[in-house]
């Protein structure tokens, strides 16, 4: 009892300082949603900074070893508890903080090294992801190996003291921007498709590796083809033993499907509430559009409970339970809100939410972000997967 008592008691003097120092060290214009992803700072060699105050909340959080809050200061992180990087994502939703830093090294990369790697790859690239020196990229899919991942068939030759690896990645996020990517690649094309993959880090700069942007429909795309010409890797950058990269893959996919579906996001978005009644008409302070508030209502309800999913999920979580599958309800489900968001806001807008090249939309700002949450439903795994998982691995309900 006695324990239990100190232990609240310091986690309730550390939300106190975590509040005051919050409040202090982030800019103002650092609280609140990035409007446009030029907003964001991704890091890496190339990496700027669109403004004064990013920079300064950068340095902030960097100085604290907050980038990484929760990994081991001796990979560059902030060493805090589970409870205390709960504590630390709370108050900065609160205020409304921006990620100081956005990193695929951080969010889906970093916590499989963290479990699969070597003490020598962890000391040598996590502490550079927490530093935002490295920016990542993830060479998963292939023009013919999607959904079905594993039938991948981009090789690597076994060469001695590295690999030679040659074959095509798509939809990789920002190949073209990124410093390194970590890859799925066949190392045995006589085992089961499963069995036969390794994973591999590989140097953007290295020769032979080439990149072609794909454009979307919203006219935007952060993603490109990614071409790999007998690139030389050496054998250290493999992670984890050889053939079996499938296990760290599956690990890696619960993040990214986390990610994707918004759990752990500080940032504040735009309320849709808030929208409708400073652009539509109201009749004592209600919304005159009965069907749209209803909607309007029906999502904010559901946005609040996705919200306290969450949560639970953190907690079991802190008290050891592996939430596994059940990043797939919230890949599926966070996907589906965003989607029905950007529908909402589309509805409150009107025709003007339409418009596609004008200043005064922004360039169509409102009607190319919708278009491009239609990928939400494929990128990180389809929506039909997630159901399919989530049937069989969280509610148990028979194949056939």
């Amino acid at each position: 009892m006695f324990m239990e008592t100190k232990i609240n008691t310091d986690l309730t003097s550390f939300r106190i300082e975590t509040r005051n120092w919050l409040e202090k060290n982030c800019p103002e214009s650092m609280r609140g949603p990035a409007k446009d992803p030029s907003q964001l700072f991704w890091g890496g060699r190339n990496g700027k900074f669109s403004s004064k105050d990013q920079e300064i909340w950068f340095k902030n959080m960097l100085k604290k070893k907050w980038i990484a809050p929760n990994w081991e200061v001796k990979y560059g992180g902030g060493g805090l508890s589970i409870e205390q990087n709960n504590i630390l994502n709370q108050e900065m939703a609160r205020l409304g903080c921006r990620k100081p830093h956005y990193n695929f090294g951080i969010s889906m990369l970093g916590p499989a090294l963290l479990k699969f790697a070597s003490e020598e790859q962890k000391l040598r690239y996590l502490p550079e992801i927490a530093q935002a020196k490295i920016r990542w990229c993830q060479g998963y899919s292939e023009p013919n190996a999607g959904s079905d991942l594993a039938n991948l068939q981009t090789k690597a030759i076994d060469c001695g003291d590295h690999f030679l690896v040659t074959g095509s990645k798509v939809w990789t996020s920002y190949a073209d921007k990124s410093d390194w990517i970590f890859c799925l690649v066949r190392t045995d094309s006589s085992q089961s498709k499963h069995i036969g993959i390794s994973f591999l880090l590989i140097d953007m700069e290295s020769i032979g590796i080439s990149t072609r942007p794909i454009k979307l429909i919203s006219g935007k795309s952060p993603f490109c083809e990614t071409f790999f010409d007998k690139v030389k890797v050496p054998k250290e950058n493999l992670v984890g033993k050889l053939n079996e990269g499938w296990t760290i893959a599956k690990y890696l996919l619960t993040h990214e499907r986390k990610m994707i579906g918004g759990v752990g996001e500080t940032d504040k978005k735009e309320s849709i509430k808030d929208e409708a009644l400073n652009k539509l008409t109201l009749t004592n302070g209600v919304l005159d559009d009965k069907i749209l508030r209803s909607k309007i209502s029906e999502f904010e309800m559901n946005e609040h409970i996705f919200n306290l999913t969450i949560q639970r999920s953190m907690d079991e979580e802190k008290e050891g339970k592996n939430p596994g599958a059940v990043s797939s309800f919230f890949k599926y489900y966070g996907t589906e809100l965003n989607i029905q968001r950007e529908e909402l806001r589309l509805s409150i807008n009107g025709f003007s939410g339409l418009e596609w090249n004008s200043k005064v939309s922004e360039n169509g700002k409102l009607a190319r972000y919708f278009c491009r949450t239609k990928g939400n439903s494929i990128e990180g795994g389809t929506h039909e997967v997630q159901l399919n998982i989530i049937a069989k691995r969280v509610l148990g309900l028979p194949s056939k």
